[in-house]
């Protein structure tokens, strides 16, 4: 039992010790040394939980991908209610899916690690883009369903320009910590959407 837990212990460090060279370097740019030097494990130690780096490049792919598809689930759900406990228009319950992608960019080196690695078109790698962009592209066509949406917007554009919105959040070029400061960015980017995309206004 007690080696089975040091075991699971390694493996925690090395997954995030890989989220964080894979989403700093990427993966080509990441080699399987540096994460077990990062991780304070042996190289042989890693490969004994891991043979290859597209081994490794998936586990944490898919570690992010499971983190994002819950954390959007909970974010999503219908029964999510606002300050005066009335349920949320569909809009305002897209506005907070991406604000909690976006978050989970800033604070969770697996979901920033499966972001860049699916950019990157890893190989073997499903789009981790697929974790929140249905739901919210479910959201948005029910809100044009129920007239949410003003007349003309199509739900297409929409996702995709949140999608691109929030990859934003992703830039390889400065460090993680660094999207802290678009996070403001984003919700004032909203403040100017919202109007445009209400039936009626807001």
């Amino acid at each position: 039992m007690v080696s089975q837990e040091r075991a699971e212990r390694t493996r925690g460090r090395l997954l995030q010790a890989a989220a964080r060279e894979f989403s700093l370097h990427g993966y080509s740019g990441t080699s399987l040394q540096r994460i077990s030097r990062s991780a304070g494990v042996t190289l042989g130690a890693l490969t004994f939980h891991f043979p290859t780096k597209p081994a490794l490049a998936g586990a944490v792919h898919a570690q992010g991908f499971a983190v994002t598809l819950e954390a959007v689930a909970q974010t999503g759900a219908a029964h999510t209610v606002d300050e005066d406990d009335r349920e949320c228009p569909l809009l305002q319950r897209v506005m907070r899916i991406s604000h909690t992608v976006a978050a989970l960019l800033y604070e969770e080196p697996t979901v920033r690690a499966a972001a860049r690695l699916s950019r990157e078109q890893a190989p073997g790698l499903d789009d981790w883009n697929d974790s929140w962009l249905p739901e919210v592209r479910r959201l948005l066509d029910q809100a044009s369903h129920e007239k949410q949406l003003r007349t003309g917007v199509d739900p297409d554009i929409v996702t995709l320009l949140l999608r691109y919105l929030v990859l934003g959040m992703l830039d390889s070029t400065q460090p993680p910590e660094t999207a802290a400061s678009h996070l403001p960015q984003l919700t004032a980017v909203w403040d100017v959407l919202l109007p445009g995309l209400v039936n009626g206004g807001l």
